[in-house]
């Protein structure tokens, strides 16, 4: 699929440009097909891209010496990341591995500056996105600490839905359960056990390596 027709679908953002911006950007980017397993960016290097996921699923993690690792949200397509470290010029705080095959966009950072003098619809558009992400993660570390595996489950898929973080998605995710259980942290079998539970309540149908949620609020309001 040639590059505009890939950003238009994957890319709400670039509805709000002008056509001259909009042509700047396709001319800029660059996508990459990564494999399963592979690091995108690493924590510690320098940000000098704005990172888009044009397809599959790519979670953001963090590590320590020893070698423990921590998952602190899954980005399915459509999702764009790393605008903090951008905006900040400073160094990734985390990995940024694939949780499947995908297909990855970077905007480089002069590109994203020039968006951001030039665009004040650009810039409404980050604000928001930037307000809706520290809302998530403020929600991550309360429910992560109060809430049992079946409400993480259900929480986690709610994340995945979000419709201003991920516009466009729909109601149907292609995810597998291992891949549920790395954002969950939770283990295969305990995330099949969270989806059965979360299917009965009708909140979500479990089809073959997916999830179509029937009822995100309830997702959002499921646990204690």
């Amino acid at each position: 699929m040639p590059i505009a027709d890939s950003l238009q679908l994957a890319a709400a953002w670039t509805r709000v440009l002008t056509p001259e911006q909009l042509a700047r950007v396709e001319r800029d980017v660059t996508t990459q097909e990564v494999p399963a397993g592979a690091i995108i960016e690493r924590k510690g290097e320098l940000a000098q891209v704005w990172i888009g996921v044009i397809a599959g699923l790519v979670k953001i993690s963090v590590g320590n010496a020893e070698g423990k690792l921590a998952s602190l949200t899954g980005v399915p397509a459509g999702g764009w990341i790393g605008e903090g470290s951008l905006l900040k010029r400073e160094r990734r705080r985390y990995d940024v591995v694939a949780l499947r095959d995908s297909v990855i966009a970077r905007l480089p950072a002069p590109t994203f500056e020039w968006l951001l003098d030039s665009s004040i619809a650009f810039n409404r558009y980050l604000l928001d996105q930037l307000n809706e992400r520290v809302a998530q993660f403020i929600g991550k570390a309360e429910h992560d600490r109060l809430l049992n595996p079946d409400a993480r489950v259900a929480r986690c898929l709610a994340e995945l839905f979000n419709p201003l973080l991920y516009p466009g998605m729909g109601m149907r995710l292609a995810i597998t359960q291992e891949e549920l259980g790395y954002l969950g942290r939770v283990s295969r079998q305990r995330a099949n056990q969270a989806l059965r539970t979360l299917e009965a309540a009708g909140l979500l149908k479990v089809e073959y390596g997916a999830v179509r949620v029937l009822d995100l609020d309830g997702l959002k309001r499921y646990g204690p």
